[in-house]
C-alpha cells in the first residue's frame, strides 16, 4: 500500500482551508484517510500551519511520500530538515547535539523572519491607516475652504442686492 501525506480540502467556496493527512495514495482526496496530522489555512497572512511533527516524521521515517505541496509546508516547518538531520547522525556524520543545535538555529531564524513579516504587515497597515487620515483631512479642508467661499459669495451677492434695493426707493423718491 502506497501513503500519501497530503491536503485534504475543507472550507466553503473560495475560502478554503486544508487539513494534513496520511493516506492511502488511491483513496480520493477528501475521502478515507489514516491519520490527520496537521492542518493549513492559507487564508490568513501569513498562512498558519499548525502540525504535529512528530508524527509527521514518523510517518516520513516508514515510508510515507508527500505530495508537493505537502512537501513545502514541512519543509517550512523543518520536519524534513530533522529527517535530515537523523540520517546524518545515524551515519555517524554528527551528533545528537550537534543535530539538536543545528535545527534550533534554524527554528530560531525562520521563527524571526515570520515576525518580521508580521511586523511589516502591521507597520503597513497603520502606515494605510495614516495616509487615509490624511487624504481625509486633506478632502475635509478642501470642502470646508469651498463652503466658506460659497457663503461668502453668497453674502456679497445678499449685500449686493440689498443695496440695490435700498437705492432703487432713493431713486424713485427723486423723480
Amino acid at each position: 500500500m502506497a501513503v500519501k501525506i497530503r491536503l485534504q480540502r475543507h472550507g466553503k467556496k473560495n475560502f478554503a482551508f486544508f487539513h494534513i493527512v496520511v493516506a492511502d495514495s488511491r483513496a480520493p482526496r477528501d475521502g478515507r484517510f489514516i491519520e490527520q496530522i496537521g492542518s493549513y489555512n492559507p487564508n490568513t497572512n501569513p498562512a498558519t500551519i499548525v502540525l504535529d511533527s512528530e508524527k509527521a516524521l514518523a510517518w516520513l521515517n516508514v515510508g510515507a511520500q508527500p505530495t508537493l505541496t505537502a512537501r513545502r509546508i514541512l519543509s517550512y516547518e523543518g520536519v524534513l530538515l530533522r529527517k535530515h538531520l537523523e540520517g546524518g547522525v545515524a551515519k555517524g556524520a554528527l551528533t545528537q547535539e550537534q543535530a539538536d543545535r543545528k535545527f534550533a538555529d534554524w527554528k530560531a531564524g525562520r521563527d524571526s523572519k515570520i515576525e518580521a513579516k508580521k511586523a511589516g504587515l502591521t507597520k503597513a497597515a497603520a502606515e494605510r491607516a495614516r495616509a487615509a487620515k490624511e487624504a481625509e483631512v486633506k478632502v475635509n479642508t478642501e470642502r470646508a475652504a469651498a463652503l466658506a467661499k460659497k457663503r461668502e459669495e453668497a453674502l456679497a451677492a445678499a449685500k449686493a442686492e440689498q443695496a440695490e434695493q435700498s437705492a432703487e426707493p432713493v431713486e424713485n423718491a427723486e423723480a
